[in-house]
């Protein structure tokens, strides 16, 4: 009968119902894991920022207590590994129009904690405070840390203290976000609630997008002026392929950049034996190399201290 399939098609189609389930069974031991690991739950904003406390001029962390991702030997080797181009670069003295104010805050993916220095995107922001000696504030943390982020954004910002932001402040605002997995999710709804308040938002980077409940990582607000993706599609856990700005006249997508382990093995070795054995590619591309130093030129980029053109060609190189 001409409707009929042969053996080797039923086999085929045999073998990919398998290989489908086996993911959805992966995804969810994966997930399963993470729940068991932590006790806490992801939170939602609250939509009054809270108490906050006004600071006059960035806090800056001090050289004793705050080691060098770049020299420390105490540090992960894979970490060291990650950064070594990051490392690589001159110190830059991020000395900003006065009034203007960097601000590069950080979420982590996961259950994943501020604290825990297994993470690149810790010891990125250490090197940041590093690598910029005046005029910047890093800080990272958990994806569910957002209001209290929130909090210290609005607080640095009002710099005549009066608990209240005016629209001078709001706009000579530059503020980059980064994140991982949830992260990144958390990085999106984060410059959302900044629009919010009316706040623009000079960068967004996303590193393997995985969405949390209730968020729409792949549409970028329009306070936004650039975004940038980064993703892997051959994990258990596969970022998100595509964002796209809410308003494309506003908001620059700088591109969407998907990174191949098959061929460019990362090691893994500062991650638990289960993500490494059942969830690889979606940490190797946070520990990858070439992603923290393009991410890097694109914040030397924008705070001007990388004054070049064609930054899409530089991103878009290996």
């Amino acid at each position: 009968m001409s409707g009929s399939r042969s053996p080797i098609e039923l086999r085929r189609q045999l073998c990919e119902g398998i290989q489908r389930n086996l993911l959805r069974c992966m995804q969810r031991i994966a997930f399963c894991a993470a729940v068991v690991a932590s006790s806490s739950a992801p939170q939602c904003y609250a939509v009054d920022p809270g108490p906050r406390e006004c600071r006059s001029e960035i806090p800056r962390l001090s050289p004793a207590t705050t080691p060098s991702v770049c020299s420390d030997p105490s540090v992960d080797a894979q970490v060291r590994q990650a950064l070594r181009w990051v490392c690589q670069q001159s110190p830059a003295d991020a000395r900003l129009p006065m009034g203007q104010r960097a601000i590069v805050i950080g979420f982590l993916g996961g259950f994943a904690k501020p604290g825990d220095l297994n993470h690149p995107e810790v010891w990125f922001a250490k090197y940041l405070q590093e690598h910029y000696t005046s005029a910047i504030y890093t800080k990272v943390f958990s994806n569910r840390e957002a209001n209290t982020a929130l909090r210290d954004v609005v607080g640095l910002l009002d710099t005549n203290c009066d608990g209240k932001l005016t629209e001078q402040e709001k706009q000579s605002a530059r503020i980059v976000i980064y994140g991982h997995s949830w992260g990144a999710s958390e990085a999106v709804a984060f410059a959302r609630e900044l629009g919010k308040l009316g706040i623009p938002v000079l960068l967004t980077v996303q590193i393997d997008i995985v969405p949390k409940p209730g968020q729409s990582p792949a549409e970028i607000p329009s306070n936004v002026e650039q975004a940038v993706n980064f993703f892997q599609s051959t994990g258990v856990l596969r970022g998100e392929s595509r964002i796209v700005a809410v308003d494309p006249a506003r908001t620059k997508i700088i591109g969407n950049f998907r990174m191949n382990y098959r061929k460019h093995s990362v090691d893994c070795g500062n991650f638990p034996w289960f993500v490494r054995t059942f969830n690889k590619p979606h940490h190797e591309i946070e520990n990858d190399a070439r992603v923290w130093e393009r991410i890097n030129f694109l914040i030397d980029f924008n705070l001007g201290i990388e004054n070049r053109d064609g930054y899409e060609t530089e991103l878009a190189r290996h």
